[in-house]
């Protein structure tokens, strides 16, 4: 079972591994129907996750962005099912500035001031307020002073210069591995992305990566599991800095959307190993990979969207041929018919995949263009 915000790379990874999904999340897309045995569109989120898992059979469950920001969800779901992730404790631990500070500076890496109180924080936007419930980058703003009232509610954190990059590991108890590095789109305007969201990744291969990225890389996955007591999939948010040097700004506790570049490429299921950390093995082989620089973009509404037969049907027409050359679907995150999507929105997935990052970034932006012409 799998709830979350969106559960639809989640679901196809487990469902490609062999295990018949239940899931419920947001959206409740028609690509996220068509690989579970059952779905459930929850629209009083993250309270209605609850009474979806208790509608769906006994399952070991697993959750996805945003369910860390809720551990009353966490531990109301684990009451009745077996927990195939990191429990609310170890949560707290990497959601915790002055903990992941520690488990950070431990490894050698850097960690931004960060603090969780206005008072004393420059007004002249060297730093950024956070939803301390944060995910995809939504409710971020520049600090340039406002209400003294906002404390428990965000923290405040310096503004680090340099590339935003995103960090895969699969942790055991006490060691973990590099899954994946990609490069984060962050407010892409060609997605009609706001300034600071998600909107897409671009993956790093390994032999890009120079050796003391490697090695401090590695430092830190070690001090996720034995500090922090993490385990399976978890993704870190940092910024590769003009001297070379990592910047680590959150630790995701879970599969992270930029982990599905990392299946394109190398075929291993990355639900696969999130849940053989946690002892469940999974029934099907792994399959194989396209070893190339996959990339993906969240395409954003930039008006109100209504999702009717016409649009899909233009949808499909287009991503065909991509599919067919990629041997992967080149759009995901599907909505069904019928659906109204606000402004500034996410509507659609889209993939692209190229010899270089450069090439694989240009065919991205191609595709992109041609899906914005439909929906927008």
């Amino acid at each position: 079972m799998i709830l979350g915000a969106s559960c639809r790379f989640a679901a196809e990874s487990a469902a490609r591994a062999g295990w018949h999904v239940y899931a419920a999340d947001l959206f409740g897309d028609s690509d996220l129907a068509a690989v579970a045995a059952a779905t459930r569109r929850v629209d009083h989120y993250p309270d209605g996750l609850v009474g979806a898992a208790a509608a769906f059979p006994d399952a070991p469950w697993c959750y996805t962005g945003a369910v860390e920001n809720h551990l009353d969800v966490i531990d109301q779901v684990t009451m009745a099912r077996p927990l195939a992730g990191n429990a609310s404790a170890a949560v707290r631990r990497v959601r915790d500035p002055a903990a992941l500070a520690r488990a950070v500076h431990a490894a050698g890496l850097r960690y931004p001031e960060t603090c969780t109180s206005a008072a004393d924080v420059p007004v002249d936007g060297s730093f950024l307020r956070k939803p301390a419930a944060s995910a995809g980058g939504r409710g971020i703003t520049s600090w340039t002073g406002g209400r003294a009232d906002d404390a428990h509610r965000f923290v405040w954190q310096r503004r680090i210069a340099g590339e935003p990059v995103s960090a895969v590991f699969a942790l055991t108890r006490d060691a973990g591995r590099l899954v994946g590095l990609s490069r984060q789109l962050v407010g892409p305007q060609w997605c009609h992305a706001a300034p600071f969201a998600y909107g897409g990744s671009i993956r790093i291969p390994f032999d890009a990566v120079s050796p003391t990225v490697r090695e401090h890389l590695a430092a830190l996955a070690a001090a996720l599991a034995s500090r922090c007591g993490l385990m399976g999939i978890v993704g870190v948010d940092a910024v590769l800095e003009p001297d070379g040097r990592l910047t680590v700004i959150e630790v995701n506790p879970r599969p992270t959307a930029s982990a599905e570049l990392c299946e394109r490429a190398t075929g291993e299921s990355i639900m696969a190993t999130h849940l053989a950390a946690f002892g469940y093995r999974s029934p099907a082989p792994a399959h194989q990979g396209v070893e190339t620089i996959w990339s993906k973009a969240i395409v954003f509404a930039a008006a109100p969207v209504t999702v009717d037969v016409r649009l899909l049907e233009h949808l499909g027409t287009l991503a065909d041929p991509w599919m067919r050359a990629d041997g992967r679907p080149a759009i995901a995150d599907i909505p069904c018919p019928g659906n109204v999507i606000r402004a500034h929105s996410p509507v659609i997935t889209v993939f692209a995949h190229g010899p270089t990052e450069r090439e694989s970034d240009a065919e991205l932006r191609r595709r992109v263009d041609a899906v914005q012409a439909i929906i927008n």
